[in-house]
């Protein structure tokens, strides 16, 4: 019964929820005359519907806020801000990152620089907090040795110096009904696993949050591999799954780089630098010089030679590319395209755009104010859009509880009461 009153709310029918969701009428039918559960993707499917639908209220209150640390150019943002979050405060101390992120928001509020230095209180309280924080290393003694010695231990201890302690003391302050913290994958090995382990430990012994982990290839989404580890944290107790509650799609089925890269079949409206004007063909620029491709070619010779795995990685529109990383500006050899001359040429900033799901067909651009250089360091080091936005959908969920009608009549009461 549970989801025939969601697809009534979502204004969907039987017919159509099944050609959406891949499953019979039959099924359908089945599962809302009791016989057997619905799937849990297709309870997030019409939870989706429902909230992508336009609203009959005006949005006067946000379905939750959130606080933007570490932000880069706002890849996390985007993906909490499509489910009706606010961004209430955002902090990135690199001076072309911020460049980058003013272009894309119009924020009320200013981009604080180095987390460091804000105090925690001078944080506005918030539901959730974001945050890729950097991996920096953690130089831990056991917590036994520490009360043998009299010493205080705990996370206000163990994680001192590093930029993970600024995001346990907002928590510890501002305590957030949830967090999404992005690293890479190789924090769970760093120093042997004692980097994460303090981590997990601080966010769930030490803060009291319901932490759930998990390794995510952005390959699902994007024509790209790239892993990274996302914590999910809640502070109260709620039901999340990521095995129920965050839609992966097939790997197998994800696209591939024809679906970014420029067509230069003058499909496609030239936007110089990046495309010729007039033809739309991938500026010269990008091409690598014949110097440069032959000192790649005898770097990842001379490696193969010694059985190392060292190289470039040569790609063309049905492949799937390698990580895109901050260093890409030196030489490009991750993610090398083939053309039809005698080099191999980088992805322009705008096909780092759509690798990354900034750009996507239906969306306006991504505003791109910065130099190739600091565009590629920016791509490089941020989060890949439809990653965040598939975790954002049912944690949305969790923190969307109580209806935003009820929450806009309890501020106008508010207000006419003060």
């Amino acid at each position: 019964m549970e989801l025939k009153a969601l697809r009534e709310r979502a204004g969907l029918s039987q017919a159509e929820l099944a050609k959406e969701t891949g499953y019979s009428e039959k099924t359908i039918r089945r599962w809302e005359s009791g016989e057997g559960t619905a799937r849990p993707v297709v309870i997030e499917h019409v939870h989706r519907r429902i909230r992508e639908a336009p609203r009959q209220v005006p949005d006067i209150v946000p379905e939750f806020t959130f606080i933007d640390l570490f932000a880069g150019i706002g890849g996390l943002r985007r993906g909490f801000e499509a489910f009706g979050g606010k961004c209430i405060f955002t902090s990135e101390w690199d001076k072309y990152a911020q460049q980058t992120y003013r272009a894309n928001f119009a924020d009320k509020h200013e981009i604080a620089g180095d987390i460091v230095q804000i105090a925690s209180e001078h944080i506005p309280a918030h539901d959730v907090l974001l945050a890729g924080f950097p991996c920096q290393p953690f130089s831990i003694a056991g917590v036994s040795k520490k009360n043998s010695l009299g010493r205080p231990h705990g996370f206000a201890c163990e994680t001192q110096g590093t930029l993970f302690f600024e995001v346990a003391r907002i928590l510890n302050h501002h305590r957030p009904r949830a967090f999404l913290l992005e690293n890479v994958k190789n924090l769970q090995t760093h120093d042997g696993g004692q980097t994460f382990r303090v981590i997990m430990h601080t966010l769930r012994e030490e803060l009291g949050y319901n932490v759930f982990p998990m390794v995510v290839d952005a390959r699902s989404w994007v024509p790209q591999h790239r892993e990274r580890i996302l914590l999910v944290g809640f502070r109260d107790q709620v039901p999340f799954s990521w095995e129920t509650d965050v839609h992966i799609p097939d790997p197998a089925d994800g696209p591939r780089l024809k679906s970014i890269l420029h067509p230069e079949d003058g499909s496609e409206e030239a936007e110089p630098p990046y495309t010729r004007a007039g033809d739309a063909q991938v500026a010269d620029r990008y091409r690598l010089t014949p110097h440069l491709w032959k000192y790649l070619q005898d770097y990842a010779a001379k490696h193969q030679a010694k059985g190392n795995g060292f190289g470039y990685g040569l790609v063309g529109p049905d492949d799937v590319a390698r990580t895109l990383s901050a260093r890409y500006y030196k030489d490009g050899s991750e993610i090398l395209v083939r053309t039809d001359g005698p080099t191999p040429r980088r992805l322009t900033p705008r096909e780092c755009a759509r690798l990354m799901g900034y750009d996507r067909p239906g969306k306006k651009p991504m505003r791109i104010p910065v130099s190739d250089t600091q565009a590629y360091r920016q791509f490089g080091n941020s989060v890949a859009v439809p990653v965040i936005e598939a975790v954002a959908r049912p944690m949305s969920e969790y923190l969307s509880a109580q209806p935003v009608r009820e929450r806009q009549l309890a501020l106008l009461l508010e207000q006419s009461a003060a």
